[in-house]
């Protein structure tokens, strides 16, 4: 079986000191392609020579929505700048976080209404983070409804860390997009293996967003790439599915979104 983490900072300075045995047991547990969201300017170095070491990996670009302050300019003139460079699966780690605070929500709108500017312009899927912000960020993707661009008026890209209810599950599965679904889904009374349960096999995408959020029974540990399959096998159960299946639907799912 191969698997596709859809989501992982896997540059991060949580994996500096084991970097090749995390990935060899990414490898050994069937996992075949890692993606790469970027978060700032500070975030493009360490990802881009992470994803020429080895073609596991594939880097995204974009400004994730708390590193957005006064100074997105010049983020964004300096990540943009990397499109003539390096070849990109997604525009990512995009959206609108307002978990901690308001203070630059305005600056976040914009922000990520630029950045969906940047994936029609280069037809490329959006990974797309919203916390505490669902509705902000439905407002601003809506302001693009009738763009010329979209294929059939239909989005591509996936609402990263799913964190929403039923109801909005299935608004952004309207607009084109796929739910990611990672660790959470396995803690105990966790709400998502609800909406797991009642949407299609073929909407889903299986991420870590390691090192965080690590999948019981290694809640609070370091999370990595290798226990993507623990993440497969609680869906496969809630779906009652074989485990095969649900490899096989998510590798293929995004494999065509992200063109892998």
């Amino acid at each position: 079986m191969n698997f596709v983490d859809t989501h992982s900072h896997f540059y991060a300075e949580e994996f500096s000191e084991d970097f090749s045995g995390a990935l060899q047991k990414a490898k050994d547990a069937g996992v075949t392609k890692i993606l790469l969201p970027n978060i700032d300017t500070c975030s493009l170095e360490p990802m881009f020579t992470l994803s020429k070491s080895d073609d596991t990996f594939y880097p995204m670009l974009g400004l994730h929505p708390t590193s957005v302050d006064l100074d997105y300019e010049k983020q964004l003139l300096k990540i943009e700048e990397y499109f003539s460079e390096e070849r990109i699966c997604a525009i990512g780690e995009i959206g609108i976080d307002l978990y901690w605070d308001r203070t630059f929500l305005n600056e976040q709108i914009i922000v990520f209404e630029r950045q969906i500017e940047w994936a029609l312009e280069r037809n490329l899927p959006m990974v797309i983070h919203t916390r505490k912000s669902f509705d902000e960020a439905l407002a601003s993707l809506k302001k693009f409804k009738t763009d010329k661009r979209l294929d059939g008026g239909m989005f591509k890209g996936v609402f990263h860390c799913f964190g929403g209810d039923l109801n909005q599950a299935r608004k952004v599965i309207e607009m084109g997009f796929k739910i990611g679904i990672g660790g959470v889904v396995t803690f105990k009374n966790a709400h998502l293996a609800e909406i797991v349960k009642e949407i299609s096999i073929e909407d889903i995408l299986l991420e870590t967003d390691s090192p965080y959020l690590a999948p019981t029974p290694y809640r609070g540990q370091r999370n990595e790439s290798s226990y993507i399959p623990i993440i497969a096998e609680k869906i496969a159960q809630i779906k009652n599915l074989s485990l095969e299946e649900v490899a096989y639907t998510t590798t293929k799912t995004a494999t065509q979104l992200f063109n892998l």
